[in-house]
């Protein structure tokens, strides 16, 4: 008889200590304890896309735009914000810095000379928040923030009341050690070494990260184009040429030569190609727009009576490549920039929406 108790006997206990188990990681209300080095698993929660919304009713109040995502963000900081800003007068973000600098977090900020001696960049400075600029002929044209060394927000947006509100822009947020080590080096290039431009070092720590199913790119110019001799360019014309189905084209300022003229071959092979640029810009020096509309390409040009702003191609509904990287020559070669590409179709589905909204309110 004590033969088959015992099995019984241990059956229950067995069942008695995973109840247990199933009540404390259930029932429990205590959080997990939070490490600023923990990644997400998963794309969707790694990676966040936000847009402005420029037709908004919000949008007149200034309300609900992508800088109030961003301003919770620096409020919630533990020990550390880097912002490399090429243009600052959101009173939102400028509030989110100094709460957290009163909060004992390190803020540091790099801006754009021309921008420096604004009033929303003078009030950090007599806070006591270090602000260093670029005073080269060249632009420090970046808008990245890295916090707690755990998650990097980026994109076309500057933080202004015209780009959060006005002109139409994108905002990624990246929760990633890896990516803020990447934006990190980038910052100290410039705030510690103070190197801008050709000065900068090729020498990102991880120039391709995996978040969840999601492989990230990282590229910054022109320290990881023109210096290196691996033109950023050469890659976008390499994932051009590689399309099979479609391409599709978001751009502020378009004069690249070498885009172009992939985006025409791809036309002219029977690809879907087709876009919107910023009407301001198809007269600059070098545009690349008049060229390709006259060859059949559809290019159109913004609606936006403000600023059509975004840095995007799209790559068989496969991959998306955004930043602060202009389609230009200056942005591969002059400016300090960064670009991201991300082989993610779930977020080119999300960055589709945007960009058929510009599309259909753009003229042929």
């Amino acid at each position: 008889m004590r033969k088959r108790i015992l099995p019984i006997g241990l059956a229950l206990l067995q069942a008695f200590m995973f109840g247990c188990m199933l009540w404390y990681q259930q029932g429990s209300t205590d959080p997990a304890p939070a490490s600023p080095t923990l990644q997400p698993t998963g794309a969707e929660q790694s990676i966040e896309l936000f847009f402005s919304e420029p037709y908004s009713p919000l949008s007149e109040d200034l309300e609900g735009g992508p800088d109030e995502e961003l301003a919770a963000a620096i409020k919630n900081a533990s020990f550390s914000v880097d912002m490399a800003i090429y243009n600052l007068n959101l009173w939102s973000i400028r509030d989110a810095l100094l709460e957290a600098a009163s909060n004992g977090v390190q803020v540091r900020v790099v801006t754009e000379y021309n921008n420096f001696h604004k009033a929303e960049i003078r009030s950090l400075q007599n806070a006591g928040i270090p602000v260093h600029s670029d005073e080269r002929n060249h632009l420090m044209h970046h808008k990245f923030v890295v916090i707690d060394d755990a998650e990097v927000w980026t994109g076309s947006m500057n933080f202004t009341v015209n780009g959060a509100y006005h002109n139409n822009n994108n905002l990624v947020r990246l929760r990633s050690s890896e990516l803020a080590a990447d934006y990190t080096r980038e910052f100290e290039e410039m705030f510690v070494q103070d190197a801008y431009g050709l000065l900068s070092e090729s020498d990102t720590p991880y120039p391709e990260v995996l978040l969840g199913d999601t492989l990230v790119e990282v590229y910054f110019s022109p320290d990881e184009g023109y210096v290196s001799g691996n033109q950023i360019s050469a890659r976008l014309v390499d994932l051009i040429e590689s399309a099979e189905e479609s391409v599709y084209l978001l751009a502020f300022s378009f004069t690249s030569n070498p885009i172009a003229g992939a985006l025409l071959e791809q036309y002219r092979a029977g690809l879907d190609v087709r876009g919107v640029v910023e009407s301001s810009q198809i007269n600059a020096s070098g545009a690349e727009t008049d060229t390709l509309r006259s060859a059949g390409v559809d290019l159109r040009l913004d609606g936006n009576p403000d600023t059509m702003h975004h840095k995007v191609l799209i790559i068989d509904e496969q991959i998306l490549i955004l930043g602060s990287y202009n389609f230009t020559r200056s942005a591969e070669e002059k400016n300090d920039e960064n670009l991201l590409i991300l082989h993610s179709p779930s977020l080119v589905s999300q960055f589709l929406i945007e960009f058929d909204k510009i599309y259909h309110n753009a003229s042929p």
